[in-house]
């Protein structure tokens, strides 16, 4: 049984429709990235995983369980946790402050403040500083952080090097097998292929709202992917 399962997923924003009958699976364990251009509706299909986007009951099934209607907050609980496009962080608390709001759920786990000092050694020399006041590198991490302190089965991560430069993505996707290493099941939402080609075990690209390509970075070849991202 995998851990999540979405099953024929049609959503969207009001009469807008953003997805068309994406189906998906995503073992534990994995390094799963969903690839493909901006408005492919790679986004909201985070945001349907994650409740913010209601479904069907049994069109999002986790660890076997029918959350398609489940709020977000009960999902945080099962072990679902979302880091947002945008490096969202809590402005005007410390990056001590932040990483402990993202301990509310007190889950079990081995993510801790100190492992994830242990993981960003940056964050636990800036802990007393505003998050406000952090760089965009230093902003992801500390969204990244957050994240792992709710001891989430599956994290889930959307464009984590938008706007960022090269150096601070390199040094952001480097502690990827860390966080795969302690048993969290990623799923990453990316438009840098080449960095989702390294991170991923396996590969889904999205077109206009639509699943059009999936396997594992040995098995799609570069004009496959190049087809699926651009439509051509």
């Amino acid at each position: 049984m995998s851990l999540l399962e979405l099953d024929d997923i049609s959503t969207g924003y009001g009469s807008f429709q953003a997805l068309f009958n994406v189906s998906l699976k995503v073992e534990e364990g994995e390094r799963h990235a969903i690839i493909g251009a901006n408005g492919a509706g790679k986004s909201t299909l985070l945001r349907t995983i994650c409740g913010l986007l209601r479904t069907d009951d049994e069109k999002v099934r986790f660890d076997g369980r029918p959350i398609g209607q489940m709020p977000p907050h009960k999902r945080v609980n099962l072990g679902i946790a979302y880091v947002p496009e945008g490096r969202w962080v809590f402005p005007s608390l410390t990056v001590h402050e932040n990483l402990l709001v993202g301990a509310h759920t007190k889950r079990p786990g081995i993510w801790t403040v100190d492992k994830v000092y242990e993981l960003f050694p940056l964050l636990s020399r800036l802990r007393q500083r505003q998050a406000l006041s952090l760089s965009g590198g230093e902003q992801q991490a500390l969204a990244i952080g957050r994240g792992l302190m709710a001891n989430p089965r599956l994290l889930l991560l959307d464009e984590v090097s938008l706007g960022l430069a090269p150096v601070v993505v390199e040094r952001i996707y480097s502690t990827m097998p860390a966080i795969a290493s302690a048993g969290t099941t990623v799923l990453l939402v990316e438009q840098d292929v080449g960095q989702a080609l390294t991170f991923a075990d396996r590969v889904s690209c999205m077109l206009e709202g639509r699943l059009v390509l999936e396997g594992t970075p040995g098995e799609i070849s570069q004009d496959q992917i190049v087809a699926a991202y651009f439509g051509v």
